[in-house]
């Protein structure tokens, strides 16, 4: 790439608005991935028995259904950001793009 190309992004407004919203989003997205991952792992080390509740007569536990759902949200988070790129950072992209090559 251009020396000239790469600062005139660098130094394009739009650019430093898509880092930003990009940055802080993708922190929010972490800190909730952290708190229920880290939550999850807090109940298995301290609150045993309330995972190793019965649901039922069978032998699913509490635990179970917890866990799938800890793996469930890392999808519905993926698939958020995933949906938040291709609309807001996927326009100031291209934006970027068009102003930097004129």
């Amino acid at each position: 790439m251009e020396p000239d190309l790469t600062s005139r992004i660098l130094s394009d407004p739009k650019y430093q608005e898509l880092k930003t919203k990009r940055t802080r989003f993708g922190w929010w997205l972490t800190l909730a991935m952290m708190l229920v991952y880290y939550g999850f792992i807090l109940l298995v080390a301290f609150y045993k028995p309330l995972l190793a509740t019965r649901l039922g007569e069978g032998v699913t536990t509490i635990g179970m259904p917890i866990g799938l759902a800890v793996i469930v949200f890392t999808v519905v988070i993926t698939g958020i950001y995933v949906r938040r790129a291709n609309s807001e950072y996927d326009s100031l992209t291209e934006q970027i793009a068009k102003r930097a090559l004129t």
